[in-house]
């Protein structure tokens, strides 16, 4: 599951930076809609199972404790300060591109076009997408140094 979180993270912005493209250029607000609940949804999901997984096996310090080469005192202090950063841009940007998401399922039509939530919406919006990626870049880095890093 780590690793299928892991694409999850690598293919997260990407997507994100061509559902700003639709939205800011080609003025595509379907197709913007559309990759934001998909992007929420398949990141539910994964995230999801990728939790009920590290449960099943002992949580993080128990797969820490799998590692070919134990981490060193320094190294753990480092490896946990790292994870509580990224922990914090997980959290937050749920509850973020939740209430962004949900405000604009509620407040703007269907189909998606400009409107009075337009401003709330574009400024939440800026908000999850710093957010998403920095939950991403900090996940990756969570995963480097680790589960890949010998």
């Amino acid at each position: 599951m780590l690793d299928l979180v892991v694409c999850a993270l690598a293919v997260v912005v990407p997507t994100l930076l061509v559902s700003l493209f639709a939205v800011k250029i080609r003025r595509n607000y379907s197709l913007h809609k559309f990759l934001q609940i998909t992007l929420g949804a398949i990141l539910l999901v994964t995230v999801g199972l990728f939790e009920v997984d590290m449960r099943m096996h002992g949580g993080i310090v128990g797969i820490l404790a799998k590692r070919s080469r134990p981490l060193s005192p320094d190294e753990l202090t480092s490896f946990y300060r790292l994870l509580y950063v990224h922990l914090f841009f997980a959290v937050t940007t749920v509850f973020l591109w939740g209430t962004t998401l949900s405000l604009a399922l509620r407040r703007m039509p269907n189909p998606p076009a400009p409107c009075g939530h337009s401003r709330l919406h574009k400024i939440l919006g800026w908000l999850s997408a710093v957010d998403i990626t920095m939950t991403a870049v900090t996940g990756l880095l969570v995963y480097y140094f680790g589960f890949v890093r010998a």
